[in-house]
């Protein structure tokens, strides 16, 4: 979970860049705020993620940290995850941390958290069609195709590609070791 500081770092990430300007690659298009008001908009989403945690519906949105530098987030999250034991996967990266392989790796190790650590059956994530980098590391990880959703924008139609991945069919490029987890599993939900 990201402390201040690396909120901190985590709106100099936004505001250097995360994608092209002339592309919006998320379904709320938070990156389009002045650049005035995007630092304290990032800070205030990350903030507001942690206030509105309930067993019932969280969000782990992780700081994601490389060469001890905060380069982005990736969240995990869920809807009644006792019952439905399904996740839902989000991310993004500062644009010059992109390409490197660093999101396969990110994603990876939230999902052998939701797999191995908490018991979940499927993950489920979606992209825009022009978002090539975000559909690839789904296929590297394993989700197949799980149909199309229209949405709204920029005021254009943009399709986005849904992605599932059951627990069997996932396995880990990366080593990842959880700790400290069991005390944590109400707050999932779990007992």
């Amino acid at each position: 979970m990201p402390t201040l500081d690396d909120l901190d770092e985590l709106a100099d990430r936004a505001l250097e860049g995360i994608h092209d300007p002339d592309r919006m690659p998320f379904g709320v298009p938070w990156t389009d705020a002045p650049a005035e008001a995007l630092p304290g908009n990032v800070i205030l989403y990350q903030l507001g993620i942690i206030a509105r945690w309930r067993a019932e519906e969280w969000c782990c949105n992780f700081a994601v940290v490389h060469e001890g530098r905060v380069i982005g987030v990736q969240d995990l999250s869920a809807h009644e995850f006792a019952i439905t034991r399904e996740v839902h996967t989000g991310s993004w990266l500062g644009r010059s941390h992109q390409g490197k392989g660093l999101g396969t790796e990110m994603r990876a190790a939230v999902l052998h958290l939701a797999f191995a650590g908490l018991g979940a059956l499927t993950a489920v994530s979606s992209a825009f069609l022009d978002n090539p980098a975000s559909l690839s590391v789904s296929r590297k990880l394993g989700y197949r195709l799980n149909g199309l959703s229209v949405h709204e924008v920029r005021g254009e139609r943009a399709e986005q590609r849904r992605l599932r991945l059951d627990r069997p069919d996932f396995t880990s490029p990366v080593p990842v070791e959880i700790h400290g987890l069991e005390p944590c599993l109400p707050h999932f939900g779990l007992g």
